[in-house]
């Protein structure tokens, strides 16, 4: 069964401008004066949503518009919660719920407090996808997110510390979620939460912050290429026993690059590769020494592949700087189970390149809407394997036509399959591999499959210029 990462989007926003004006006195501030800052209030909903202005509620976009709303007679101790009815996957007004609690004015104070808690039930046990705060819309600067979050039939409090209480000094975002049903076969089930506030909790200890997840990873890259630090985690230990994993933005840490004339790190942990040589980069956050390590091995001047000429007008394009792409819904679902593919997708001077790490098979799908390329007749990928290629290379593309009823595995699907052997290709080489396109049905293509075969053990590779043509 495939199934695909889900990636939440945000809707966008149109905003007003507040104004504030200032009257002067007639007489100066005294030295013991204190200014006004921020609210320092931690209660998001105790029964009824505390100041949170009129215009709070945003959902993400593809959410379930009405799966929000508040029970008045479902509560913990109290006779009210907020409840959200997870639709169906196949509900046609959105197949997920999701969306974020904003601070509708001027942000909270929250340095006073080092954990977001509330109570949750559901109607069936589930996994929520994720919860979390930080969430604004304007950036989502200080975002933190819990995933997999367990969730019984009776009430339980969920803890999500905060990484570094004192960046939350202006924060908007006080709270969000994403449920969805790839646990539960595609049926819907009902969540409340209720309590939902900032505390400062004397359980919340022994904090380890991680970049890389921990791990001391590494990357061959290049000059212009601009990368990211991922596998940004920080864990807890809570009172109950449990290890609170959350994941966090980037603004909390503070990075360093052991040699920023070959890659430099920005403080939103972004990479920027400038010359050849090998740099380190670390982390610390709130002081603590992040786990892990990413070092950049630049091996110089990167070579892009050749520019696409075809015509424009001949050619549907699915991944390519030279031409529109088509609508794409993902170029890694990281199907489950087997996938272990990664992503690791770079730039090169504004040319994107598709970088596929820890290698076993991967799909682009191309399903809203389904490609129609009955007009074409060919398709294209360029292809480059950094570092010595394996004896047993053995590569296989396969594209697929979902039939004419436009369902994935629906009965009348068809398979066209590319083989791409040892001898057609060449280390740290861009290789084109043309090949024409023979599916008898091809107006509903939805499916592009690359995966090794006969036990081959590349694990990492590039990708770019994928196209249809005639």
């Amino acid at each position: 069964m495939k199934i695909s990462k889900r990636t939440f989007y945000k809707m966008s926003l149109t905003l007003g401008v507040v104004f504030m004006t200032t009257v002067s006195c007639e007489r100066d501030l005294s030295d013991d004066a204190v200014l006004a800052g921020f609210s320092k209030t931690g209660e998001i909903y105790t029964d009824t949503f505390v100041s949170m202005g009129s215009d709070f509620y945003l959902p993400f976009a593809g959410s379930k518009p009405d799966a929000f709303s508040v029970d008045s007679q479902v509560g913990y101790q109290s006779n009210s919660s907020i409840r959200i009815d997870v639709p169906n996957a196949v509900d046609p007004t959105g197949n997920y719920a999701g969306a974020i609690f904003r601070v509708d004015g001027a942000g909270r104070d929250l340095s006073g407090f080092n954990a977001l808690t509330f109570w949750v039930k559901a109607s069936r046990g589930v996994s929520v996808d994720a919860f979390g705060f930080g969430q604004d819309f304007f950036g989502d600067k200080y975002q933190v997110t819990a995933n997999n979050v367990n969730v019984g039939t009776n009430w339980s409090k969920v803890i999500i510390p905060i990484p570094d209480p004192s960046k939350l000094v202006e924060e908007r975002g006080a709270f969000w979620y994403a449920m969805g049903t790839q646990g539960t076969g595609g049926s819907g089930y009902i969540v409340w939460m209720d309590d939902i506030k900032f505390e400062n909790l004397a359980t919340v200890a022994q904090p380890r912050p991680a970049i890389s997840n921990g791990e001391d990873a590494s990357t061959s890259s290049f000059i212009g290429v601009n990368l990211k630090v991922t596998g940004l985690i920080q864990t807890f230990n809570l009172a109950s026993g449990l290890e609170q994993v959350i994941t966090v933005a980037p603004s909390y840490y503070d990075f360093t690059a052991s040699d920023p004339s070959v890659a430099a790190v920005d403080p939103f942990g972004n990479i920027a590769v400038s010359a050849a040589g090998t740099s380190v980069i670390t982390a610390t956050l709130a002081g603590n020494d992040a786990a892990g390590s990413l070092t950049i091995n630049s091996q110089g001047n990167f070579q892009l592949p050749p520019a696409p000429t075809r015509d424009p007008n001949n050619v549907i394009s699915i991944f390519s700087d030279a031409y529109t792409n088509v609508p794409v819904d993902y170029y890694n679902g990281f199907w489950l189970p087997g996938s272990s593919t990664g992503s690791a997708d770079f730039s090169v001077n504004g040319d994107n390149i598709l970088n596929y790490t820890n290698f076993n098979y991967v799909g682009t799908q191309t399903s809203n809407p389904l490609v129609d390329a009955s007009s074409m007749t060919m398709v294209h990928f360029d292809l480059y394997i950094p570092g010595p290629v394996p004896n047993n290379f053995d590569f296989l593309i396969s594209i697929e036509d979902w039939g004419p009823n436009g369902v994935d595995n629906g009965g009348d699907d068809s398979r066209q399959q590319i083989f791409v052997r040892r001898n057609q290709v060449v280390a740290d080489t861009w290789v084109s591999i043309d090949a024409p396109l023979t599916l008898v049905n091809r107006d509903n293509i939805g499916l592009i499959i690359y995966e090794n075969i006969n036990f081959s053990s590349l694990r990492n590779f590039y990708l770019d210029n994928v196209y249809y043509y005639n």
